[in-house]
């Protein structure tokens, strides 16, 4: 499909931090607006005030802008359909209410809570669907002045059309839907809030989208939102019924689908990792579609070349967080080093370096980054890889010096100083060397050998390449640390 009238939206509610099976949502929808040459409609669902906040919606805003993604029409860019944000069109949706009314697609329902619930269990009992009933469908207006006497206070109700609703999915085919199954429902709460279910639907008609690229859990609600666009179209509101697209439910642990509660579906928390957004995006892509059986890294540039919303997979994905560091990791060593270097910053301050500003070498971290960028899944990754350049003393690890101080290493270490300190320190391959013959006079093989080295010099038993590392300290760091590891060894 190539076409430049296509318009999708992407249109998240502002409560708490965004959750990666919403980017997912967000990428789909932007993916197949790029390749398409369509229009991709940023819109805010704020109607909501009891949950919504300006905080929440701030970090969507970030969120969207760190992964990269750019919106044709929506806040801070406006549009031909402005304002974007729900809470700023209550009069729209008011009005729209009103006509439903008046042209009898919509009524007043007077039921109270506890009898609607009262005949939902005598439906269930009795073995019908427990929808709605129609109670309400044709009040009198005695009737209506006798509810309002007793001062009840109506919704407003959709009155669905008595007929079989039939679309085709864009990912799952043909859906069938009957009425006995898809009751009157809801669209203004009683104290005049519209819901969810009229603003989504008459928003999408204002704003001519094309096609609803959503979550499956909002499968259901088709049926009701397609009658509501008839309806729209009758009074001349709407021009089409958008096309639909329902994507495969994200699963987490335990085959449960992910939600909000779980920790690995929280955006900030890839963001504080340090996952770029390029791996990240890589990773939500394959959650229902892939590139080519064979290719799993690819750059967003190549998903937008190839996307197609047929090509989407109508089974449950589920979130790996094992392979999303793959691909992440992938993405790193594709940086060029300059980039790397740039990427890595806010991991090599405060507060997340436990170094004095005034002992970080930026020499030394251009000259140990390249190393580095081979060994991340995530950009945090590097504080520890890198601190024992820019710490005093190595961080103390005793898990790591346990590990590598066994009988025996402090005769290792005495000799490795030894041939260390006639070694060429302008060669990892020397220093190598110097370590492979300490090793060798004790008869070891140069991976023991070197273990007591690295957690004498770095702290820790793995870290960068050791070689280039001791180069990068230099000699009388890397002679002062070995010092230091024979003093303790002897206390």
């Amino acid at each position: 499909m190539a076409n430049g009238s296509v318009r999708v939206r992407f249109c998240p509610s502002p409560t708490g931090n965004p959750h990666v099976g919403l980017v997912r949502t967000a990428l789909f929808n932007w993916a197949f607006a790029r390749h398409t040459g369509g229009t991709f409609v940023f819109r805010i669902e704020d109607t909501d005030a009891a949950r919504d906040s300006e905080e929440s919606y701030e970090q969507l805003l970030d969120s969207l802008r760190w992964l990269g993604f750019t919106w044709d029409e929506g806040p801070e860019v406006g549009g031909p359909h402005a304002p974007y944000r729900q809470s700023e069109r209550m009069d729209t949706y008011k009005e729209i209410a009103r006509k439903l009314q008046d042209a009898g697609h919509a009524y007043h329902c007077y039921c109270t809570a506890s009898e609607l619930e009262e005949r939902r269990d005598a439906a269930r009992a009795a073995g019908r669907p427990s929808g709605y009933d129609g109670k309400c469908r044709e009040v009198t207006s005695e009737q209506k002045a006798q509810y309002e006497a007793e001062g009840r206070e109506p919704i407003v109700r959709f009155r669905m059309p008595d007929e079989t609703i039939t679309f085709t999915d864009l990912v799952r085919g043909d859906l069938t839907f009957t009425p006995e199954n898809v009751p009157d429902y809801g669209i203004v709460r009683a104290n005049g809030a519209p819901l969810y279910t009229l603003v989504n639907p008459v928003d999408d008609a204002l704003m001519e989208i094309t096609h609803v690229l959503r979550g499956e859990d909002l499968l259901s609600s088709t049926p009701r939102q397609i009658a509501l666009y008839k309806a729209l179209m009758e009074l001349g509101i709407a021009k089409a019924v958008p096309q639909f697209g329902h994507l495969p439910y994200v699963m987490g642990e335990g085959n449960k689908k992910l939600s909000k509660r779980d920790p690995e579906s929280s955006l900030n928390l890839y963001r504080e990792r340090g996952f770029l957004p390029e791996g990240l995006l890589n990773y939500l892509s394959l959650l229902g579609w892939s590139l080519s059986a064979d290719k799993d890294i690819f750059t967003i540039e190549e998903m937008v070349a190839a996307f197609d919303v047929a090509d989407v997979n109508p089974n449950p994905a589920r979130f790996d967080l094992k392979k999303a560091e793959a691909i992440n990791a992938d993405h790193i060593r594709m940086l060029d080093v300059k980039e790397f270097t740039e990427r890595c910053a806010p991991w090599l301050k405060a507060p997340f370096a436990p170094w004095a500003p005034e002992d970080f070498d930026t020499a030394k971290w251009e000259a140990i980054a390249p190393h580095a960028q081979t060994r991340l899944k995530v950009l945090s990754e590097i504080t520890e890889n890198v601190d024992f350049l820019f710490l005093p003393e190595p961080a103390e690890d005793e898990a790591s010096w346990t590990k590598a101080m066994k009988e025996g290493s402090d005769a290792l270490l005495r000799t490795a100083k030894e041939k260390l300190e006639s070694a060429d320190w302008t060669s990892a391959e020397s220093l190598k060397e110097a370590v492979l013959a300490a090793g060798e006079a004790h008869g070891l093989k140069l991976g023991k050998a070197q273990a007591p080295v690295r957690v004498a010099v770095t702290g820790r038993t793995v870290g960068l390449p050791l070689f280039e590392s001791l180069e990068i300290l230099g000699k009388e760091k890397t002679l002062a640390r070995i010092d230091a590891a024979l003093a303790r060894l002897s206390a």
